[in-house]
C-alpha cells in the first residue's frame, strides 16, 4: 500500500534508538524527509547518517533536552513548518508512590507530559493556520493498564490520551488529526531494563526475564517495527477519518490478569 508519504516532512522526538529511531526509519522508506530530536548529538548523528544511506532523504538533527522549556521551544520554532509530529521521546520511572519523590515525578513528566504537550502548543497551532498536519502521540498501554508499581508513568499517560482526545474533534474542523498510540510492552533497551528489574523481583533474578515475556499473549513483547509500521499509517491519508482516537499495541495484554 502507499501511503503517500513521499516528500512529506516529519519531526520525530526520542529518535536515536528505540520506538523513536524505528518510526523515523520507516517514515524514510516512505519517502519522508526528517528532523530528528533527542538528547544526545553522536547518537542522532549515527541515525541520520544511516537513515540517509539507507533511504536517500534528507535528515537534520535536533539535538536538545525537551525535558526543559527552552529546548522545546528552540525545537518549536526551527521545526515549526512539519507536516506530521510524532511526539515520542520519554523517561517516566518505575515506582511506587511511596518510592518517587517530587523530583521523579517532576523529572518524568517535565520530559513525557509536558514536553508533548509544549511541543504541540507550539507546532499545532501553525498546523493550524495551514489547514494540515498530523500529530502523533507515542504514549504507552500504562494509559489504559492502572499498575501501582508504574504510578507516575500510568498518570502521565493518561493525561496525555485524555489531551490527545481532547484535541481530536477540534483538529479535524482545521484539517488537521490528532492520534495517540499506545504500544504494550515493545522490546527495546528501556524495556529490557524495566522487564529484568521486575524478574530480580519476581524471581529473583533479572536473567530469566524471558520467562516473563513468554506469559505475554504473543509469547514475547513486540517489536519496534511492529509500533512504526501502525504509526506510519495514522500519520498517512490513508488514515483521513481518524482523530482523537489512540490505538493500543500491546497483543491482547490489556485483558489478561494482572501476575506481578
Amino acid at each position: 500500500m502507499d501511503l503517500k508519504l513521499k516528500g512529506r516532512t516529519a519531526l520525530v522526538t526520542g529518535a536515536s534508538k528505540g520506538i523513536g529511531l524505528a518510526v523515523a526509519r520507516v517514515l524514510a522508506g516512505e519517502g519522508c524527509h526528517l528532523r530528528i530530536a533527542a538528547r544526545t548529538r553522536s547518537d542522532l548523528e549515527r541515525a541520520a547518517e544511516d537513515i540517509r544511506r539507507d533511504f536517500g532523504v534528507n535528515v537534520a538533527i535536533q539535538p536538545g533536552d525537551l525535558g526543559k522549556l527552552a529546548d522545546v521551544e528552540a525545537l518549536g520554532a526551527a521545526c515549526g513548518d512539519v507536516d506530521i509530529l510524532v511526539n515520542n521521546a520519554g523517561d517516566i520511572p518505575t515506582g511506587t508512590l511511596a518510592e518517587l519523590g517530587p523530583a521523579d515525578w517532576r523529572r518524568g513528566w517535565d520530559l513525557k507530559v509536558f514536553g508533548f504537550i509544549d511541543l504541540t502548543r507550539i507546532i499545532y497551532p501553525r498546523m493550524i493556520a495551514r489547514k494540515s498536519g498530523v500529530i502523533v502521540n507515542i504514549i504507552g498501554s500504562a494509559a489504559e493498564s492502572p499498575n501501582p508499581r508504574y504510578i507516575a508513568g500510568c498518570v502521565g499517560n493518561s493525561a496525555l490520551n485524555t489531551f490527545s482526545d481532547c484535541l481530536g474533534a477540534e483538529a479535524m474542523r482545521n484539517g488537521v488529526r490528532v492520534v495517540a498510540v499506545n504500544p504494550g510492552p515493545i522490546m527495546s533497551d528501556r524495556h529490557r531494563a524495566h522487564v529484568m528489574e521486575r524478574a530480580q523481583r519476581v524471581l529473583g533474578d533479572a536473567s530469566r526475564y524471558m520467562e516473563l515475556e513468554a506469559n505475554y499473549p504473543a509469547g514475547r513483547s513486540g517489536h519496534v517495527e511492529e509500533v512504526a509500521y501502525a504509526v506510519a499509517f495514522l500519520a498517512s491519508e490513508r488514515a483521513s477519518h481518524i482523530s482523537g482516537a489512540a490505538l493500543r499495541i500491546d497483543a491482547g495484554l490489556k485483558v489478561m490478569p494482572r501476575t506481578a
